[in-house]
């Protein structure tokens, strides 16, 4: 009998999507009050009455929604913020927030094209899809509490992996071929488990928490797959192509 694979098992509970309509958004930005203002209190409730987490960026990102098919419910999210202009015209949420926590020396040795420039940011799993042990350490989780199978649990970890594999195939198909994150240390340790190294791009600070930046091409991280994983991004990929303009 032939073995079903990591990736198949995934998309029989999940589906990752480009989330471009309006009720979408709306799941993702749910998802982030949830997450950010409800259960970890980075952001004030008070600031989002209607109970949907939003910034200044979100016009110009793309977002990335998980769900959980046999129910319907969000169960991820993630978004990737394109920059069009200059550092003091248009900076991207690390440089505006997090300036002086950045290696300015490592960064300027790239010598990236600012239109070749992205941030994924806002990654975050639903706590009904973590383990209620870790709910308060990490905003990504490694297993569940829900009410479902070995099967299916075993796909939960990949919420957050599949979310950020999502922004790496838009990073592709946009040409916003340098990807820099702000993260807790733990995401970082998540990646090189998957074989995707992130650098360093400089120092920790206190933003929600302790932060660093982290830079990778998403051709990195895409040739750094494999086995399982590779398989994931490459399905994810190829769905991808297909929102087309939507992407832009």
């Amino acid at each position: 009998m032939t073995q079903t694979s990591l990736t198949e098992t995934f998309h029989k509970y999940f589906q990752v999507e480009l989330a471009h309509t309006a009720q979408q958004k709306q799941d993702v930005f749910g998802i982030r009050y949830r997450v950010y203002c409800d259960e970890f209190g980075y952001e004030s409730k008070e600031q989002y009455p209607d109970q949907i987490e939003y910034d200044e960026y979100d016009p110009q990102a793309k977002h990335c929604l998980v769900t959980h098919k046999a129910t319907g419910t969000p169960a991820g999210c993630v978004r990737i913020i394109p920059t069009y202009s200059t550092e003091v015209r248009d900076p991207l949420p690390f440089e505006k927030y997090c300036y002086n926590s950045l290696d300015e020396e490592f960064i300027e040795s790239l010598e990236m094209p600012r239109d070749s420039m992205c941030e994924v940011s806002r990654l975050a799993v639903d706590g009904r899809f973590r383990k209620r042990t870790l709910e308060k350490s990490t905003r990504c989780g490694e297993m569940a509490y829900l009410n479902s199978d070995e099967d299916e649990r075993r796909t939960f970890p990949l919420i957050a992996v599949s979310a950020y594999l999502a922004c790496t195939a838009i990073s592709n198909l946009t040409h916003r071929e340098n990807t820099f994150m702000m993260t807790e240390p733990f995401f970082p340790k998540l990646l090189a488990r998957s074989g995707v190294v992130a650098q360093r791009a400089g120092r920790d600070t206190e933003y929600h928490g302790i932060r660093a930046p982290y830079y990778i091409t998403a051709g990195e991280t895409a040739g750094s797959l494999k086995g399982d994983l590779k398989e994931l991004y490459t399905s994810i990929l190829e769905d991808f192509k297909g929102y087309g303009s939507a992407l832009h």
